[in-house]
């Protein structure tokens, strides 16, 4: 029992983390015999202890607690009655009492282990312990009993034996839930320092992304702004060839109009049909001559600045690339954004739309949510209320449906595992196999579900496609149509403006004819 026994123990922080047991020895680890207390209070076998002693004194195994210096000490006793020990002056001095005067006193080294304790009503020694009242009887209690109680009634060896399956039952409760408590702080304290590091790391990840977008978007705005004053330049310039070419033509038709307005003032029949056709032949030349009355470009700069910011930013935040719907010969820009802005800088509603991906992507690949589960759950909302009824809201609506069916029952699967979790780190109950076989099995399926849920609505790509992209070229048609429309309200401006500066020059002239006219005519 006591092999190895000399064999030097750890510190005390290796013997807490053994976990030993409290009623075993520290030195044999098998349960106490004779167990002797030291001054440290530390509790060992007497046996184990036999042959440690150095110069006549012992030092503990464990903590190496040199014991006190030898003193002179009266003899000690110990009182069966009270259950304590006393010293001389104590057995003397206190015990003399006549309170105390039916307490057996024994010296101490006559003390034995069983000690039968009495009954105090009945001066009989235990013989009996009830279960029922959890209480020790000798055989005058056990027989004024009722006999219902009596089978309730075991002898005191059995009695302490059942105690000391409970108690141990109870310490290795304890100890189990010791431990426990001790996993879950080295658990919690390793998430704490996981939650501190992700926190970290998601902060140098946004201020890194964060970075790198002002990167991006500085180099982008640089270039849109050369672009933004090249395309300044060009029309400027263009404007101002045309504008100068339209300034020199000014004033020969003025010459021509004034010459006109003379010739017919001054001009007889015979000198105007000698002159006249002349005049009107070199007239229609000037007008058949390639003037450039309309302005060859419009006035508007468009730089496409939010398609150009969106396609500098795709590859930081992992969008799919937008497709081309129209041509910038249209006066449209690439991508979807460009076929989405209306005139004056607002945004259609209906297509601000993400890229999708392309169709042979699977499950796993890319963002598996593009948007908020709540914003498409609205947008939807908002979608279906409008009432159009077209093939994309019907879809919307057979999906919700089919959604919250699978979203209930995922729910369900989570609260079932969320209480075997519980019952397993916190009860330290039992779990049936068969109930996690159960909810396994139930997940498998629900992924079976979501994948063929998840295949049927792919395979409604190529229908919407078609849609979008027809979407897309009704807008850009009706953009530039709007763009058409309000250019050829300027040019019918301009040439009105152009008739009406020619007409108040022309009136004076008309005028003066009108009277020559008058005074050549005879009355």
């Amino acid at each position: 029992m006591a092999g190895g026994i000399f064999s030097p123990l750890g510190s005390c922080s290796e013997l807490e983390k053994a976990n030993c047991h409290p009623l075993v020895c520290l030195l044999c680890h098998e349960p106490y015999q004779q167990p002797c207390l030291l001054d440290c209070y530390h509790n060992f076998c007497a046996s184990c202890l036999r042959g440690r002693a150095s110069d006549g004194r012992l030092r503990c195994p464990l903590c190496g607690h040199p014991p006190p210096p030898v003193q002179e000490l009266d003899t000690t006793y110990f009182c069966n009655t009270c259950g304590q020990p006393l010293c001389a002056p104590c057995r003397e001095e206190t015990h003399r009492a006549k309170m105390f005067a039916r307490h057996e006193i024994v010296s101490l080294s006559k003390r034995t282990k069983d000690i039968h304790k009495k009954c105090p009503l009945h001066e009989e020694p235990y013989i009996m312990f009830s279960t029922e009242k959890k209480s020790m009887l000798c055989i005058n209690c056990f027989r004024d009993m009722q006999g219902e109680s009596r089978a309730h009634c075991i002898d005191i060896e059995t009695a302490y034996m059942q105690g000391c399956q409970r108690l141990d039952q109870a310490v290795m409760a304890v100890k189990e839930l010791q431990t426990s408590t001790r996993e879950a702080i080295v658990l919690l304290k390793a998430m704490i320092e996981e939650v501190r590091n992700s926190a970290s790391e998601e902060e140098a990840a946004i201020n890194s992304l964060f970075g790198l977008m002002q990167e991006q978007l500085s180099e982008r705005k640089k270039t849109l702004l050369k672009a933004v004053q090249s395309q300044h330049e060009e029309k400027e310039k263009a404007f101002k060839e045309q504008l100068a070419h339209l300034a020199s033509l000014l004033p020969t038709l003025q010459v021509h109009l004034v010459t006109c307005s003379a010739f017919l003032s001054s001009a007889n029949k015979a000198e105007f049909l000698d002159l006249g056709y002349q005049l009107m032949e070199r007239l229609q030349r000037i007008v058949q001559l390639p003037h450039r009355l309309r302005p060859a470009q419009t006035s508007k700069i468009n730089s496409e600045y939010r398609a150009e910011f969106a396609r500098c930013l795709e590859p930081l935040l992992m969008l799919s690339p937008r497709r081309s719907v129209v041509g910038s010969a249209g006066g449209i820009g690439p991508g979807i954004a460009g076929a989405n802005m209306l005139p004056g800088g607002q945004c259609s509603k209906t297509l601000m739309v993400p890229g999708c991906p392309p169709a042979g992507d699977k499950m796993s690949s890319g963002p598996m949510v593009r948007k908020p589960t709540m914003h498409r759950y609205i947008s939807t909302k908002v979608l279906l209320a409008e009432g159009h009824e077209t093939p994309f809201a019907e879809h919307c609506r057979n999906y919700e449906n089919t959604y919250r069916m699978l979203q209930a029952e995922i729910q369900g699967l989570k609260d079932q595992v969320q209480e075997l979790h519980r019952d397993l780190t916190k009860h330290h109950s039992l779990i049936k196999t068969e109930i996690m076989s159960e909810i396994l099995q139930k997940s498998l399926q629900m992924d079976v579900q979501i994948a063929a849920h998840y295949s049927a609505v792919e395979m409604m790509r190529s229908v919407f496609e078609e849609v979008w992209e027809e979407t897309y070229q009704r807008v850009a048609n009706e953009q530039e149509i709007y763009e058409a429309q309000l250019h050829d309200l300027l040019q019918l401006r301009q040439e009105n403006s152009c008739l009406t500066t020619i007409t108040k020059q022309i009136a004076p002239y008309v005028r003066s004819i009108a009277k020559v006219k008058e005074r050549l005519e005879p009355r």
